[in-house]
């Protein structure tokens, strides 16, 4: 699995080896640029107009003016899933500043933008989701503006660098004595008490949108949510901690900076969330994660 072989750049569909970006794009030198990954499942995108929406908003926020609609934003994306032949995987979409010959901070007072896509074939619903993964704890050194989706991802990579040093695969970021969210996913805890925590929104994370997809599953079930931060206290005595990501769903965190989380094995809470984001996506559970039915069988499950 990896990268298409069909990708999207500046208004035509062509073969990644084909493609051409100028080394004087805005995304290359000064990474003025944002980007999304929209999750396809059985072929179908989730979440489609959330991912849509954000992009938008994250554009107008960093100064890139687009004139696309989302009609035509949903037919690029299905083209691509159709020539790639993918299932189950992802669509990334980057949108950058663009480039004008010139390496000038301010740049023209209106940008074109470059557009690029590209599919990912990958198992969403797998071994990872099934039993979980180890995190390490790393302050967070990101900018100020978590809540824009931009490729200013260096701080994450690192984080991610020094998980995989550790023999963890993902990093939990957090400052000032509270954890803002995992190193590309939402944060959710499942306290000492039994209560369930996710961050509330603000500069501080970015608005995810399996997140905000979640909190919607959660309310039909009425299973209750506190929006609120997560001191490191309480996060490094909890019963469950999972995050939440277009790539990775529902992804259980069962071990933290070398301790288990809990019994060292994905919750009762975990296992109902995934069950209900599984289904709702439209996943067979006895399929595709039957290690969720027996745990999440109940009056909401």
């Amino acid at each position: 699995m990896g990268p298409s072989e069909w990708i999207y750049l500046n208004g035509r569909i062509c073969r990644a080896e084909e493609a051409v970006i100028s080394p004087f794009d805005r995304g290359f030198l000064f990474a003025h640029a944002a980007y999304e990954v929209t999750a396809v499942f059985d072929g179908k995108l989730i979440d489609f107009e959330g991912h849509v929406a954000r992009l938008q908003r994250t554009l107008t926020g960093i100064d890139i003016i687009t004139d696309w609609s989302d009609e035509q934003l949903e037919y690029i994306h299905k083209e691509l899933i159709r020539r790639n032949r993918l299932t189950e995987g992802f669509v990334y979409f980057q949108v950058s500043g663009g480039a004008y010959g010139a390496r000038d901070f301010a740049g023209p007072e209106t940008l074109v933008p470059t557009v690029f896509m590209f599919c990912e074939a990958r198992q969403l619903i797998g071994e990872k989701a099934r039993d979980g993964v180890a995190a390490i704890l790393v302050e967070d050194q990101r900018w100020k503006r978590r809540d824009f989706k931009t490729t200013q991802l260096v701080s994450q990579a690192l984080a991610y660098r020094d998980a995989a040093r550790a023999g963890a695969t993902s990093a939990i970021l957090f400052e000032d004595g509270y954890v803002t969210e995992a190193a590309s996913a939402n944060l959710w805890v499942v306290t000492a008490e039994g209560t369930l925590v996710t961050r509330n929104l603000g500069y501080q994370i970015l608005p995810g949108i399996t997140r905000q997809s979640v909190l919607a599953r959660l309310a039909e079930s009425g299973l209750a949510v506190e929006e609120r931060a997560v001191s490191l206290d309480e996060i490094r005595n909890a019963r469950e901690i999972f995050t939440t990501a277009a790539t990775s769903m529902v992804l259980p965190v069962v071990s933290l900076d070398g301790a288990p989380v809990g019994t060292g094995q994905p919750g009762p809470i975990t296992r109902r969330v995934q069950a209900l984001y599984y289904r709702a996506i439209g996943a067979n559970l006895g399929m595709h994660a039957p290690w969720v039915t027996e745990a999440s069988a109940g009056p909401h499950g």
